[in-house]
């Protein structure tokens, strides 16, 4: 089982997670910002994750802490999950429309982190949390996790609709990339290492 828990605890937040890379999509979560749980919610069920998560945050003054700091906890998790890496597929593609919204993810699980976030939001927030925070969870997911990431919304007009398309194309994408293949000797690269 490729599994990890992780736990972070700072002044600003609070957050353990367990992260299952080979379940089935279920999830456990208390989070305080109920889009955040939403958009976690999609990423898990399409990604076919297990993911129980705790988060607490100084919400009372913004969100940026709690999102940031939560994408830092589930990279740190699927880095340990991961272990060195050995006869996973490596990269993983996912096209999603969602309605009128469509958006494309593509993954690759070098070890190097690196975003690049193509996505226009039109309205500052969707329920309690600020748009702005989303490209800033997936800088910090792809950081902490050591992960290549490119994501880009070829159209949509409802931001939620937009939203959605993102996580749901990340989690299928990411699931891809995870995915053991037994033509996959040690790691899938020429250098040997990732």
């Amino acid at each position: 089982m490729r599994t990890a828990k992780v736990a972070r605890k700072t002044n600003e937040t609070q957050i353990s997670a367990a992260l299952n890379l080979d379940g089935s999509g279920s999830f456990f979560a208390d989070v305080p910002i109920g889009f955040l749980k939403h958009m976690l919610n999609l990423f898990t069920r399409h990604g076919f994750f297990d993911l129980k998560l705790k988060v607490a945050g100084d919400t009372e003054i913004d969100g940026h802490h709690t999102v940031e700091d939560t994408g830092i906890v589930l990279g740190q998790a699927l880095k340990e999950a991961l272990g060195d890496r050995a006869g996973i597929r490596r990269y993983g593609n996912a096209t999603v429309p969602m309605d009128e919204a469509l958006a494309a993810c593509s993954i690759d699980l070098s070890g190097r982190p690196y975003l690049h976030f193509e996505a226009v939001f039109t309205t500052p927030r969707l329920g309690e949390m600020d748009t702005e925070l989303i490209k800033e969870f997936f800088q910090a997911f792809c950081t902490s996790g050591g992960f290549n990431l490119h994501i880009k919304v070829e159209h949509g007009e409802n931001n939620h609709h937009i939203a959605e398309a993102i996580f749901k194309a990340f989690g299928r994408a990411l699931s891809e990339a995870v995915s053991l293949d037994e033509r996959v000797q040690g790691v899938l690269s020429t250098k040997g290492s990732l």
